[in-house]
């Protein structure tokens, strides 16, 4: 019977590709948050999203994690690091050194620390070939998990999101019903009943042509791609002017998701 939940990290946390009425992203955490608040009397849960999209580990463990401390809740959704390890050079091994010195903090202030796992990226063109990477990461993950009693959110084996329809169309967010798939299997996590099952397979897709799948590669790569790799060459960050949701009502994520259902 979780009371409270903070929800730290980047783009994945926050919400992106899973667009509210007003633009602002719900995502697989403010879902989540529904499911556990559907689990306590009215009013009786708290729910705050601190994840900023583009963040790195070392920003994340400065800005948000001492607020998640102060916060004291009943559980934290630590997702961090993904950002550092898709950067060139970077090395997973050291990445997860100071993964680990997050966790310690984590652990001895709040209830319950939840981990979350990379994807698996072997069908998305831009990471594709940082699949090895990002399994060595997940290793870590799993392991500092097992050390310090932590649930795992294992995404690399929750293998509908290998569906394109679990993505957004800059290929690198997951979609709404991606999210709503994260937000299931975190409940699956924790042993809650959940009303759907995240492995539930797609329906069929009808076949694509050669042509389409270019043309699809050509506007993809115009609009995400050339944009992304631009922001990456002038140092800058999608979340250089973006502030965290902060505290949320499940009953108001409820409206925002029925609003766009």
């Amino acid at each position: 019977m979780i009371g409270s939940y903070v929800a730290v990290g980047d783009s994945f946390t926050e919400g992106v590709g899973d667009p509210g009425p007003d633009g602002a992203f719900v995502g697989w955490a403010d879902r989540f948050a529904v499911l556990l608040a559907d689990r306590r009397p009215e009013g009786d849960f708290n729910y705050t999203n601190l994840a900023v999209r583009g963040k790195l580990l070392d920003q994340i463990i400065e800005d948000q994690l001492p607020k998640a401390a102060e916060l004291a809740p009943d559980l934290v959704s630590f997702c961090a690091g993904g950002n550092d390890i898709i950067r060139p050079g970077t090395d997973p091994d050291e990445v997860a050194e100071r993964f680990e010195r997050a966790i310690v903090r984590l652990t001895s202030a709040v209830g319950t620390v939840m981990v979350t796992t990379g994807f698996d990226t072997r069908g998305v063109p831009v990471l594709k070939h940082l699949r090895g990477k990002i399994a060595t990461y997940n290793g870590h993950v799993r392991a500092i998990a097992d050390r310090y009693g932590c649930p795992v959110l294992d995404l690399w084996s929750l293998k509908t999101v290998q569906d394109r329809r679990a993505w957004d169309d800059d290929r690198l967010h997951l979609s709404p019903e991606g999210h709503t798939r994260v937000a299931l299997r975190a409940g699956q996590v924790l042993g809650l009943e959940i009303p759907a099952d995240p492995d539930q397979p797609w329906p069929p897709l009808p076949p694509r042509g050669t042509l389409e799948v270019r043309r699809d590669d050509v506007h993809w790569a115009r609009e995400y791609l050339v944009p992304w790799i631009g922001r990456r060459l002038r140092g800058e960050s999608s979340g250089d002017h973006v502030t965290a949701k902060g505290a949320l009502s499940p009953d108001d994520i409820k409206m925002r998701i029925r609003s766009v259902a």
